[in-house]
Parts: structure tokens; sequence; C-alpha cells
């Protein structure tokens, strides 16, 4: 028997068995396709956060789960003894008109309020970045110290160590026991919806790429809707395309060759940069786009943990926290728009 069954190990299924392992609790994770079989086991792990601005619910949460990664990735570390290849390293974005110019300065003072001074947003001239910098048609660009990063396969295979290092159970299969959480991604959101009758998520594919070219301190960039995200192994992930309908979710095609393109025009030190992998996978997305935790709709005394969305492993640390407070401690301090009945009735 063991105190807390998890179903399925992506982001939230490890990050919330984790927490569970970590107060004490024996936990068994299940998932048949393995860990990080979705989109967890992915390439460009971008913890990115909301502009500070017209500051809500959401964006409060992920900043507190930013805030909290760096310790939470290094017990993860200390404890299963693998790198998650986390580094706060900042992101560095290109102004692109006068009036991005304006609006960035007021969000630099939006800042300073809502991030509490433990980060900042700031505006700087090209010349503070040299070549690393994209182009920038207003020369100035937007610096935040919030942005960090980490390798999304690395992080999975650094989560499922530090839960067997606590005595945990990863399987492929196996019967529900004790508490159970379903974590199960996209597959999971339509089995619900169809469950329910009433659309409450899916997936939506994203397709990646490697390049080798190391930049491993160097800040992430986000220009020309792409995220550029150097690793500590000495490789740059890219990414990602967006598609909504799909035939395949593993295949990769021409629309993340375009998005090599872009990134080789936007950012010049990276023409040539050798592509060692294509990548493509489903992010589970919620009508709302928040996340889904609490109380399972359907099942019983049972909880979800789902939606993560483009922000699952930015949000993940705080997801585990407070699903572990109600499963554990039947303590409920989840935000009222991710608990389930507001995606019931989100419409």
């Amino acid at each position: 028997m063991v105190d807390v069954t998890v179903m399925g190990a992506g982001a939230f299924g490890l990050s919330v068995a984790w927490a569970c392992a970590s107060r004490g609790a024996s936990v068994r994770v299940i998932d048949p396709n393995g860990v990080g079989a979705g989109a967890s086991g992915g390439v460009v792990g971008a913890l990115a956060p909301h502009a500070p601005e017209r500051w809500t619910a959401k964006k409060e949460f992920q900043f507190q789960s930013l805030i909290m990664a760096q310790s939470f990735w290094a017990d993860v570390e200390t404890a299963g003894g693998l790198t998650a290849g986390y580094g706060r390293t900042g992101r560095l974005q290109p102004i692109v008109t006068d009036r991005g110019l304006e609006l960035a300065h007021a969000r630099a003072e939006c800042a300073k309020e809502v991030w509490q001074g433990q980060a900042h947003w700031s505006v700087i001239p090209q010349g503070q970045m040299g070549s690393w910098a994209p182009v920038s048609p207003t020369g100035m660009y937007i610096l935040d110290t919030l942005t960090a990063r980490m390798h999304p396969r690395q992080a999975c295979a650094a989560l499922a160590a530090a839960i067997r290092a606590k005595g945990g159970d990863i399987t492929s299969s196996g019967p529900e026991q004790g508490q159970v959480v379903w974590a199960t991604g996209w597959r999971g959101l339509e089995a619900l919806s169809q469950k329910i009758g009433q659309v409450i998520g899916g997936g939506e594919k994203g397709q990646a790429a490697l390049l080798e070219h190391a930049r491993p301190d160097a800040p992430q960039i986000y220009a020309d809707s792409v995220h550029i995200v150097p690793h500590a192994d000495g490789t740059i992930a890219i990414g990602s395309t967006t598609e909504r309908y799909f035939d395949d979710p593993a295949t990769t095609d021409s629309q993340i060759d375009d998005v090599v393109a872009r990134v080789c025009r936007v950012v010049p030190e990276l023409a040539g940069a050798k592509v060692i992998e294509r990548w493509a996978g489903v992010r589970p997305r919620t009508k709302s786009r928040a996340p889904v935790l609490g109380l399972h709709p359907v099942r019983d005394g049972q909880f979800i943990a789902n939606g993560g969305f483009k922000i699952g492993f930015g949000i993940a640390p705080k997801v585990a926290e407070l699903m572990a407070d109600l499963v554990l401690e039947g303590r409920d301090a989840i935000p009222e728009p991710f608990k389930p009945d507001a995606a019931l009735f989100d419409r």
C-alpha cells in the first residue's frame, strides 16, 4: 500500500509526487508511457513570467512559483543526484516600436511593485549585450531577472530520481491506492471532456528544435514570437509552434524549419548553428489556459492536476505545494480560478 498514487509522469505528476514524498508520504507514480513521455519531455524549458501589469491571481501564482523554483530544483537535485538544468539567467526582448518602448518603461515601474524587489525589469541599450542581442529596430531591449530556464527532460529525470531516493515507486501500471491524483496531460483533458459532455480542454501541438551552440550563461531571448533558450549543456533550444489542429502529435514538418530560419534572422550569432534535434509534442490546454487543480470533478474523492499548457514547468513548484497541502492535509489554498468548478463553468 502507498499513501498517494499519481497517474501521470509529466511535470505536474512528478512534481506533486515529489512534494508528497518530501513530506514523508509513500508514493507511486503510474504512467504506461514512462517518465516525461509527453509534452514534459520536450527541449525548450522557458520559465518566463507574464508581463508585470494588470496583476491577476494567475500572474501572482506564477510569480510565487518562479521565486520558489531555485530552492525547489536544488532540493530535487540534492535528493536524487541528477541535474535539472535549472538556472535563473534572465530574458532579453527586443523593443520593436516607440510605443513598445513607452510600454516597456511603464512595465518597469509596475515590476517594482508587483515583483516586490525579488526580480527586476530593465530597459537597456544594445551595447550591454554584445553579439547575443537580437535585432532591435529601436536599439533598445527589455532585460528581466525573473525568467529562468531548465531542461525539461533532465528535470523529469531529476524528479524521478528524487522520488525513488525517497522510497517512491515509478511504474507503468499498478493499482490506485491511497489518495489518487490524475495528472494525465492532454489526453486526460479530452477524456474528461467526453465524460462530462462539455469541453474542458484538450491538446495543442508544438514543434521545437535543439541547436548545437554554447551560450550556457546567456539570458534567453524572446523575439519574433520565438523562445531561444541557452541550456547549460552547450545546446540552445528554440520554439515553439502553436497548432490547435494536427494529424500526428509526434511529427515535425516545415513549420519548425521556418522557426529555425526566423531565429537565425533575429539572432545572427546563431546563423549556421547545427540543428541536432527536431521535436514535437502536445501540451495540455484548458479553455481558460489556466491549470485545473483540486478535487476531481467525476472521480469521487480523487484529485486532478492538469492543464499546464506552455507554463507547466514554471508553475510546477507552486502546483506541487498546494496539491500536497490538499491531498495530505486537507488544506485547500488553490486559487478559485484554477479549481475544476471554474473550468466547468467557463463558457
